[in-house]
């Protein structure tokens, strides 16, 4: 039975995010409350997902049709995490997030989508078990790394590469350890690793080793495999 809980309000030109980034003249007014509209988040995205299995997060874009090779391609990797007896989790918006959770779903795996408030309308897609909407994206990308074991990371915009830079970051820091990241599609990353390699390594702005903070592939059965071979003990199901 698919369970929603809304954390936030609906969607408009006017979003919490963008008020709560904003300065008003008289802040004293307003931020002050708002810090516990933030904690009623928290609170929601923490009680909503502390029970769920173990579970890999899906990222990529939205805007990728089905007609696409990629969907297929998503709507593969995510049937593969639910047959490892992993959930599936996605921004819980269309195009590459709708094939990760219909994967998932339709093999009897459990599929979570965390949708965000945006000046745009964003629908939560039909494919989602458990639904959870969002006001604040700090709040949504706390539950993305906390109730996941690791990252499958499909072409996407900027949202999908704030999600990757996050996560190596945490891992370049040690604030999340045992946690693979995996860049799905060689062809659309080669440019991104290139200049990684090329540019930022050459210059000593990263390690050698912290080029290998994830991994390549274009194989939808390679990935779990690639997953539990990072994931901690226990956790690669």
């Amino acid at each position: 039975m698919k369970r929603k809980l809304q954390a936030g309000g609906t969607a408009g030109n006017d979003t919490e995010d963008r008020k709560f980034l904003e300065r008003p003249p008289v802040f004293v007014d307003t931020d002050p409350w708002r810090v516990l509209r933030i904690m009623a988040e928290f609170v929601e995205g923490f009680g909503g997902l502390a029970t769920i299995p173990h579970a890999i997060t899906v990222f990529g874009s939205a805007r990728v049709p089905e007609s696409d090779p990629m969907y297929d391609l998503a709507r593969r990797v995510g049937a593969r995490i639910a047959d490892a007896g992993l959930a599936v989790i996605t921004g819980g918006g269309p195009g590459l997030m709708e094939a990760a959770n219909r994967g998932c779903q339709e093999a009897g795996g459990l599929s979570v989508g965390c949708n965000i408030e945006l000046p745009f309308e964003q629908a939560m897609n039909p494919y989602v078990d458990l639904a959870l909407e969002f006001q604040y994206f700090f709040a949504r990308k706390t539950m993305f790394v906390k109730y996941s074991e690791g990252f499958v990371i499909f072409p996407g915009g900027y949202g999908t590469l704030d999600e990757l830079f996050e996560a190596l970051t945490l891992i370049q820091t040690g604030k999340a350890e045992h946690f693979p990241v995996v860049l799905f599609g060689s062809d659309y990353w080669r440019g991104l690793v290139d200049w990684l390699r090329d540019r930022v390594l050459a210059e000593g702005k990263i390690s050698p080793t912290e080029l290998e903070l994830f991994t390549v592939t274009d194989d939808p059965e390679e990935v779990v495999p690639i997953l539990q071979a990072v994931m901690k003990p226990g956790a690669a199901g």
